[in-house]
């Protein structure tokens, strides 16, 4: 089954970050529900991997290096990590042995930002991870038309999406 067709549930949240329930994800785009997701930036040899999104939501833009969202598996809600190592095997085709250190935890923000070509909102309380790669990556391209290696400086080039901003900041 295609993922994005896929029915996913998302934790919706407060403003202060306290889960309040649970929101199909296309709902909580569509509507601009508040839920918790994840960015996870990766970086190689000194680089940050951009990815240049496939994807329903801000298609075409670049993103650090993907971000998803943990997902309720029946009644239990993914931890972050959980959420990362499947993100990363499904979109970029690595294991967890594909990364030098575990993924580490740099903090979170908010943020709300529609898409200008799409009636897709994101809401978000991001929280933001980085590790570092063994190796070059080989993308899935179902979810990314392709990645770019690139200097922090350089990263505002290129079409990003708005939380990438926030994220540069933060590293």
């Amino acid at each position: 089954m295609d993922y994005y067709k896929k029915e996913l549930f998302l934790a919706e949240v407060d403003k202060k970050d306290n889960i309040i329930g649970k929101v199909e994800r296309w709902n909580a785009h569509k509507e601009g529900v508040l839920h918790r997701g994840f960015t996870l930036i990766m970086t190689y040899q000194n680089s940050l991997i951009i990815q240049h999104r496939k994807h329903p939501i801000f298609d075409g833009y670049f993103d650090l290096t993907f971000s998803s969202h943990p997902v309720y598996n029946n009644e239990k809600l993914q931890t972050d990590l959980e959420a990362i190592n499947t993100a990363l095997e499904r979109e970029w085709n690595i294991d967890k042995k594909g990364l030098t250190t575990e993924p580490k935890f740099l903090g979170k923000f908010y943020y709300k930002a529609k898409d200008p070509n799409s009636i897709f909102t994101e809401h978000e309380i991001d929280y933001i991870y980085q590790a570092e790669l063994k190796n070059i990556p080989n993308p899935n391209h179902d979810y990314a038309y392709g990645f770019e290696l690139v200097n922090k400086l350089k990263i505002e080039d290129f079409k990003i999406v708005p939380w990438v901003k926030e994220i540069v900041k933060m590293i």
